[in-house]
Parts: structure tokens; C-alpha cells; sequence
């Protein structure tokens, strides 16, 4: 069993949980929504979700890679329609729970309950991870028909792990968890496709906090319809997604495979021209784990690892050579003088760059209103971080560069679809008409 010092320690300071199971009403919605937002101050996608008996709307931070929903069971948590996951039972096994809770020391409550199995919650914002109790309770979530919300659609028995209050250090204000959309039988995602047997899709689309606008997560295949009237799904290009045989949460055990989503970029380039890089960086070593690209909610930008990152600099540098630099802002490392930069309907006008994938002719192309980052008035710096000489994942694709662009999962045939900025469509992904047409 791998398992990091951060967890060792939060597992001395409290007990922690999770609860569901899969029964829901007749009402077989064919998609689900969610709407998310952006948080100014954390630069967190957050979303809210009906839980518990009597629904009460839950807070959290949207985990694409986190492999299950885990809230604060410590504090405030009320519910009559809770249930511990029993040791042993499928719901456990599903789970994939390595350890059993035999004797909780205090009175029976969420989180705390004896003969109960438990799992690792991952708070990926702070890279810890604690023990916590696996439970199940009710959500309800609206339907759609791909255009509107619908009616509201209920699953009884949601399986999700319990934490302490103290777990939630490093989220966003008001947040009680994180909703994970990663690589597991127990992600949201799998178990809502379980529950309603629609197809194992889904997709996320993430606004900008320029806006109080949201954004739209969808449950399920599409139509994916955005205002006026654009089905963003008709624009998606297709890649594989790769598994990482390696887990890459905080704290694991040996075997688990990463619920991360990992993409097979081969290349980059900017403006046409390829960065000199060591190619074997964006592979996944099959044994350690590392190396390799995967896309990430949880980080506000991207991050490459420090030789990848430096050539990607010297080359956008080299191509915007007309544009003057100026002091760098934490944490960018190529900051301009934006004063003559303008603007398009993608962004500023700078070098596209093109993250090259199974073949020269796919690529996810990165526009300005990607790439660049207006942090003063006349200051703009390239959207990309350093992460170091030895990360473990070589990329990490950060919610910057997502936004305004839909990304759709396929878990049964492990494909990403990419659908490049919207901004080229004429919509952003703030068009979704949340006006419930009740169908």
C-alpha cells in the first residue's frame, strides 16, 4: 500500500466516510444537468447538487480526475435517508474498499458508524488525503432533453465517502466536498449512467469568472445545445483517452490504476512550428506512472513540467517578438505590454498553439482567449505555470484553457471529444438556457 505522509496525518486527526446505492425513481431521464461556476477568488469550478432527506443544496468543487463525491459528514450533515455501507457488502466491493471501520468511538452519526468500509477521500486541491467512511444517501438532479432542464430525476442510494471539517482546507468558500468525474465505478458520472442506463458520456463546458454567468455539465449523450440554438456536440474532434496504469491521487494503494484523464499529446507547436521537447516526457511510464498529459479542473492553469515549459516560452516568446515583455507576475513566467495587443473573437491576436495529438492533422488548438491572462490593465502574461523538473504527470492541462470549449467523455470506448473555443461558433459555453422547459 502507497500511501503519502499528508494522508498518515489527516488519518490521525479524524474518521471519515462515504454512503449510496443506485435506487431511483420510474422517471428514466436519457441526460442529466448540472450547472457550474467559477469562483473569483479560488479559481474553482464549483456546482451545486440536492442531497440528503430533506434536499438540501450541496456545494462543490467539480474534481474532473476525483474518483468518487465526498463531503463534510462532521459538521451540519442532517439527513433520515443516509445509510452506511455495510463491510463487505457489493456496494463496498464496487467502491473498491481496501479497509473496514469496526469500532467508530463516539455515537453512530454520518461518517462514524461501525462495520462500515471505508476509501481514501483526495482533496486534490491541497494533495492530501484522509480515511473516510463510505455512505449512501439521496440526490436529485435535473433531467434534459439537451436545450432546457426537465423534470427532476432522483437517485436514493448515491454512494459517497464522509470527511472532516477540516478536510475541506483549500476550497472554496461555502464548499462541503469535491464531485468527482474520474475513472471509476463510483465517479458521479458512472453512477448516474448506472442508475438510468443512459449512455456512460458526459461532458463539461466551463465559463470564465469575467461573468456571473454559468457554465453546464451534462450527464449522458447529447444534443448539447447552446444558445441560439448551436449544438456544440457537432463540432467535437475526436482522441483517445489513455489509462495510467498508476494511480496519481494523493494517497493510494498498490495496484489502483490512475482516474485521472490522460491524452496522447505528441507534439506542440506555435504558429505552425514545432517546440523543440523531449518527446519521451509525454509518455506514461507504464511502471512508475509518470510523465504523459492530463486534463485537470483542479488546477487554474496549465502546468508543464520546467524543460517543457521553458521551450514553450522561448518559442511563443520568439513569435510575438513585436510585443514588447515586461516584468513577469507571479505565477506566469512571460508577461507583455498589452497596450497595442487588440482583441479577436477568440482573443488577443498571439501565436495559436497547437497541442498535437494522434496524428499531425488532430490538434487542440489554443487561441488567445486561452493562452493569455490580463492580470493589470495593460499586462498580459501567457497562461502557463512551471511545474518543476520531476512532476509526476509531464502536463497538466488547467480549467483556463478549458473554458468555452466543450469536452465530451466517452467511458465505454475511453474517447475525448474537443470541440477547440466556441468563441470560433459564435456562442460561449454561458449560452445554456437554464429555463426549465419541465419536460
Amino acid at each position: 500500500m502507497a500511501l503519502t505522509h499528508n494522508f498518515l496525518l489527516f488519518c490521525s486527526l479524524f474518521p471519515f466516510f462515504v454512503v449510496p446505492s443506485l435506487s431511483k425513481t420510474s422517471f428514466r431521464p436519457k441526460a442529466l444537468v448540472l450547472p457550474v461556476s467559477k469562483d473569483a477568488s479560488s479559481l474553482q469550478y464549483v456546482t451545486l447538487m440536492n442531497q440528503r432527506t430533506p434536499l438540501v443544496p450541496v456545494k462543490l468543487t467539480l474534481d474532473l480526475g476525483g474518483q468518487f463525491q465526498w463531503v463534510d459528514c462532521e459538521e451540519g450533515y442532517v439527513s433520515s435517508s443516509y445509510k452506511p455501507v455495510r463491510c463487505r457488502s457489493a456496494q463496498c466491493a464496487l467502491a473498491r474498499s481496501k479497509s473496514c471501520v469496526n469500532e467508530c468511538y463516539s455515537s453512530p452519526r454520518p461518517g462514524c458508524n461501525n462495520n462500515t468500509c471505508s476509501v481514501l477521500p483526495d482533496n486534490t486541491v491541497t494533495s492530501t488525503a484522509t480515511s473516510g467512511d463510505v455512505g449512501q444517501d439521496a440526490v436529485s438532479i435535473q433531467s434534459t432533453d439537451g436545450s432546457n432542464p426537465g423534470r427532476v430525476a432522483s437517485v436514493n442510494k448515491l454512494i459517497f465517502a464522509c470527511s472532516g471539517t477540516l478536510f475541506l482546507e483549500g476550497l472554496a468558500s461555502g464548499v462541503k466536498g469535491m464531485a468527482g468525474f474520474g475513472r471509476t465505478k463510483i465517479s458521479l458520472p458512472s453512477q448516474f449512467s448506472a442508475a438510468f442506463s443512459f449512455d456512460r458520456k458526459f461532458a463539461i463546458c466551463l465559463t470564465s469568472s469575467d461573468s456571473n454567468a454559468k457554465g453546464v455539465v451534462f450527464f449522458g449523450d447529447g444534443p448539447y445545445v447552446l444558445l441560439p440554438g448551436i449544438d456544440a456536440s457537432k463540432f467535437l474532434i475526436y482522441t483517445p483517452l489513455i489509462l495510467n496504469p498508476v494511480s496519481t491521487a494523493s494517497a493510494y494503494f498498490e495496484g489502483e490504476p490512475s482516474s485521472d484523464y490522460f491524452i496522447g499529446v505528441k507534439s506542440i507547436k506555435i504558429n505552425g512550428k514545432a517546440v523543440p521537447l523531449n518527446t519521451s516526457l509525454l509518455s506514461i511510464d507504464k511502471i512508475q506512472g509518470t510523465g504523459g498529459t492530463k486534463i485537470s479542473t483542479v488546477n487554474p492553469y496549465t502546468v508543464m513540467e520546467t524543460t517543457i515549459y521553458k521551450a514553450v516560452i522561448a518559442t511563443f516568446v520568439k513569435e510575438l517578438a513585436l510585443v514588447p515583455r515586461v516584468a513577469s507576475v507571479a505565477p506566469f513566467g512571460a508577461c507583455f505590454n498589452s497596450t497595442n495587443i487588440g482583441s479577436t473573437r477568440v482573443g488577443p491576436p498571439v501565436p495559436q498553439i497547437d497541442l498535437v495529438l494522434q496524428s499531425s492533422k488532430v490538434s487542440w488548438r489554443i487561441f488567445g482567449a486561452n493562452s493569455m491572462v490580463q492580470v493589470k490593465s495593460d499586462v498580459m502574461c501567457l497562461g502557463f505555470v512551471d511545474g518543476g523538473l520531476n512532476p509526476r504527470t509531464s502536463i497538466v492541462i488547467g480549467g483556463y484553457q478549458l473554458e468555452n470549449n466543450l469536452l465530451q467523455f466517452d467511458l465505454a470506448t475511453s474517447r475525448l471529444g474537443f470541440s477547440s473555443s466556441l468563441l470560433f461558433r459564435q456562442t460561449t459555453c454561458a449560452n445554456f438556457n437554464f429555463t426549465s422547459n419541465n419536460v
